[in-house]
């Protein structure tokens, strides 16, 4: 599907997918209309749910909110569990520390990663964390059917209200063969090509709003708004390239750029977003976050060395050799070849790394070239120490939240 068919995705009773007004809870909210509801006063994450469901308040003297994209990476010599572990720290550690969200990622038989199931980890989360925005980053939508997806996160806001991100994405998250064992389909780009479709058909099962007559307007997504008032995660789609910026912009919605794997189309993406952006019941005007590769420590050659290791993973991910994420060791002593060389410099100078203090120049600089609303930071490397001490330091560069180290917080390295 081209870019200008990516606007004219309509619901499923063949209406525009559009943001409409605010809703009352006696009219169901129209279709396409996004905006977070809110747990009572009290209730978990309550501070979250009194706020603006899609904009943060930058912490510290960060210049924008600063978020955290885990992939729950699996290191060599690690288990999923250590990993899993982990993530539960880091999400610990950013709230404590004051980033905004923390969001996890959907890929499939990686084994560098364990997070192919975000529902299922961000209920993990919502239980070891209680003000601290949890959401998918995202949830690949034609891997799955869209009430199952409105039932999960329906469960989630329950879980945590006023806390839930619902990031969608239209990419298989793995490879083709992998993507037909998920979708049962013979035609591998069948369901990113309906992902507008999917898109309404989900935010209608979000909002319990089909019309009189259709097929599913007695289906109703439990838990969700047939039980009495309840609130519902915004929903923000995610990309790396023109379609979804478009798309996002057309329906008025949040959206998350990949710069940390697709850097060359950042700032072609978010301006197609932002001249594509209809105001909306959700926005009045453009919300773009964008994915950034960081790695901070105490010793800038420490901080290469750790994203080296990253760096290798991605090496043999491209080359169809997946495995776990390598150690620095391993990465300095592989062989590279003249392409991989080149691969990995490409690579490595995407990556913000170095002091705190470097971290956080080359943070601005990319606020700053690029116009983001938000940060969203992501440390693919072997340790989960190194991970967690990452984060604790661009927290303390930019004065963020409680200082503390992160040594002795009990995570287990991944």
């Amino acid at each position: 599907m081209s870019d200008d068919e990516a606007t004219r995705g309509t619901a499923a009773d063949g209406t525009a997918a559009r943001p409409g007004p605010a809703p009352t809870r006696d009219a169901p909210p129209p279709a396409g209309d996004t905006a977070g509801g809110g747990a009572g006063p009290g209730a978990p994450g309550d501070r979250a749910a009194a706020g603006d469901p899609v904009r943060g308040t930058p912490s510290g003297t960060a210049p924008v909110p600063l978020s955290v994209l885990d992939l729950v990476t699996v290191g060599s010599g690690s288990t999923a569990a250590r990993a899993l572990a982990t993530s539960v720290e880091i999400a610990r550690l950013a709230e404590r520390r004051g980033y905004h969200r923390h969001w996890v990622a959907e890929h499939h038989s990686m084994p560098g990663v364990a997070s192919s199931s975000p529902a299922v980890i961000l209920a993990h989360l919502a239980a070891h964390t209680r003000r601290i925005r949890l959401g998918s980053g995202g949830v690949m939508l034609p891997n799955h059917a869209p009430l199952v997806v409105a039932e999960q996160f329906g469960t989630l806001e329950a879980l945590a209200p006023g806390r839930v991100d619902l990031g969608l994405g239209r990419a298989p998250g793995t490879d083709g063969a992998t993507a037909a064992a998920l979708r049962r389909a013979d035609r591998l780009d069948e369901g990113a090509d309906e992902f507008p479709q999917q898109l309404a058909e989900l935010i209608r099962f979000l909002d319990d709003d089909f019309p009189d007559g259709h097929p599913y307007a007695r289906i109703h997504a439990v838990p969700g708004p047939v039980q009495g008032p309840v609130g519902r995660p915004p929903v923000w789609l995610l990309g790396s390239s023109g379609f979804s910026a478009r798309l996002a912009g057309a329906l008025g919605l949040p959206f998350a750029f990949a710069h940390h794997f697709s850097a060359r189309n950042t700032i072609p993406a978010l301006d197609l977003y932002r001249s594509s952006f209809r105001p909306s019941a959700v926005l009045d005007a453009p919300y773009a976050l964008i994915g950034v590769s960081a790695l901070a420590a105490d010793d800038p050659r420490e901080a290469r060395r750790q994203a080296l290791s990253g760096a290798l993973s991605m090496v043999r991910l491209r080359t169809g050799r997946p495995g776990l994420v390598p150690t620095p060791e391993e990465a300095e002593a592989y062989p590279y070849g003249p392409a991989e060389r080149d691969f990995v410099d490409g690579w490595l100078a995407n990556v913000v790394h170095g002091t705190p203090d470097e971290v956080r120049a080359g943070l601005d600089d990319l606020r700053e070239r690029t116009g983001a609303d938000e940060l969203m930071i992501t440390a693919s490397v072997h340790g989960g120490e190194a991970r967690l001490r990452s984060y604790e330091l661009i927290a303390d560069a930019y004065g963020m939240g409680g200082a503390g180290s992160s040594s002795g917080s009990g995570a287990q390295d991944s």
